[in-house]
């Protein structure tokens, strides 16, 4: 695969307060990269609103197993493989448990899956990109790989 988009319920935490579907930037090995603006167009065309980005902090892109705490599954693809994930959020403006009764609402997972299907037409014409290759490449020549948090990290690093 070339790149990936993750869906998923993004409604039980208190850091992303919008309704709606909102996007994660761009997971490359180890790597937590700027939106590519070609990816918030997208959005913003599909949503008719301003781009929402989820926050993810460096613990929501390692395995689970590790013990840490995650915002959800939503970029987990990221740690098996080396092609850029973004993860497409369904979002709510209060904190909603995921496992609720009616939680995910329709017009929202419709959105997501016209999102999905919008960017997999323009990314197969080569009309928009999940991250900018010249900045990763520049990213890794400065500071190395970051594929070690792809894994479990050291055992009893406590």
């Amino acid at each position: 695969m070339d790149a990936v988009l993750s869906i998923d319920t993004t409604r039980g935490n208190r850091v992303i307060n919008h309704k709606g579907v909102a996007i994660t930037l761009p997971v490359k090995e180890g790597y937590i990269l700027r939106a590519h603006d070609s990816m918030l167009d997208i959005l913003q065309w599909v949503t008719g609103l301003p781009p929402v980005i989820v926050p993810l902090a460096t613990q929501d892109i390692t395995p689970y197993g590790t013990g840490l705490r995650h915002i959800n599954s939503i970029v987990q693809p990221s740690v098996a493989t080396s092609a850029p994930v973004i993860g497409v959020a369904l979002t709510a403006v209060v904190a909603v448990p995921g496992a609720a009764t009616g939680a995910s609402h329709a017009a929202d997972c419709e959105t997501a899956v016209r999102f999905c299907l919008e960017v997999a037409k323009a990314y197969g014409d080569g009309a928009c990109e999940f991250y900018d290759h010249t900045e990763y490449e520049e990213l890794v020549a400065r500071y190395g790989p970051m594929r070690h948090l792809q894994t479990l990290g050291h055992a009893g690093a406590r």
